[in-house]
């Protein structure tokens, strides 16, 4: 049986989460807990957005390249067998198109229908 994480907080910030951000902690989560689906909301949602690769951020005379890229990230959980799914209506409402998700393998979904999911998980929490 799966777990459900659902992901509503898009990027929290670069140097910290160079190493390990949430994509990359579900990642792990379904490695070592032997299956994970992925629900994006809110915010969450532009990480299936079609961007160029972040830009190196300069702090003093370093410059950090480390930086997350959720769309890759992303790609890495479906490789791995991760399901995941975005809100149709928060997609829309970042001025997004189903498209975007299409293009990564996200499937899209609605609130009510992940709801009804919930049963056929042994754990549903907030990644």
């Amino acid at each position: 049986m799966r777990g459900l994480a659902i992901v509503e907080r898009a990027y929290r910030g670069a140097v910290e989460n160079q190493y390990a951000d949430a994509l990359y902690c579900a990642y792990l989560l379904h490695q070592h807990m032997g299956g994970l689906d992925i629900l994006l909301r809110g915010p969450a949602v532009s990480y299936v957005a079609a961007a160029p690769a972040p830009p190196g951020l300069r702090v003093g005379d370093r410059v950090v390249r480390t930086l997350s890229d959720p769309r890759a990230g992303l790609r890495r959980l479906i490789a791995a067998g991760v399901g995941v799914w975005a809100e149709e209506q928060d997609v829309l409402a970042l001025g997004l198109s189903t498209e975007d998700c299409v293009a990564v393998g996200v499937s899209m979904t609605d609130s009510a229908e992940m709801t009804r999911r919930w049963d056929g998980y042994w754990s549903v929490f907030y990644l």
